[in-house]
């Protein structure tokens, strides 16, 4: 991957960076832990985006299924941990580990993007209908609070059972996820 701004970005093949952090639920996550599993490490926006609401709430459909399919995930949010918690639909991530980072700190050991120019052509381009969507799924949808940034542009990655990323996907815009059909692939392959 390329290096735009100094960024340091993850390939394909290299190890995961390994974190042990406690998440919202206060429960200890330590990647290391996650040796022999198929990991999906997904990095949102903050707790009100609509973009991020939206795909955490696909993810939980189809939760079981990739569950079974032999899949774990892991959520990070740049949200403080009392955010999350105010709000019933985070609640509701367990018992997928969330953690939040609001120092970034993470999204910057796996690269994740800050770009102005990506998140205003995604909310000039689609934001209405995003939260339209949102809404109608009763997902939160609000401002910022405190220091989340609008330029944050969510990642994707998909760790082998040995902490390998296999997959990388950096979002090229607020809507652009990996698609189910890849992590599908991935599982079964």
């Amino acid at each position: 991957m390329s290096e735009p701004q100094g960024r340091i970005t993850l390939d394909i093949n290299a190890p995961a960076p390994v974190f042990k952090l406690i998440d919202i639920f206060d429960r200890e996550i330590d990647l290391t832990a996650y040796r022999g599993k198929k990991v999906l490490i997904a990095f949102f926006r903050h707790a009100g985006c609509p973009f991020c609401n939206t795909r955490v709430h696909n993810l939980l459909t189809n939760h079981k299924e990739l569950k079974t399919k032999g899949l774990e995930m892991i959520f990070f949010f740049e949200s403080k941990k009392a955010l999350l918690l105010s709000s019933n639909f985070h609640k509701t991530i367990s018992p997928i580990p969330l953690i939040s980072d609001p120092e970034k700190i993470w999204y910057d050991a796996y690269g994740v993007e800050s770009s102005a120019l990506k998140s205003a052509k995604s909310h000039f381009t689609s934001f209405f209908q995003k939260v339209f969507e949102a809404k109608k799924k009763g997902l939160p949808v609000h401002w910022m609070a405190g220091e989340e940034s609008i330029k944050t542009i969510p990642a994707e990655f998909l760790m082998d059972e040995r902490g390998t990323i296999r997959k990388v996907h950096y979002a090229s815009g607020l809507r652009d996820r990996m698609a189910m059909d890849e992590i599908l692939k991935f599982l079964n392959g």
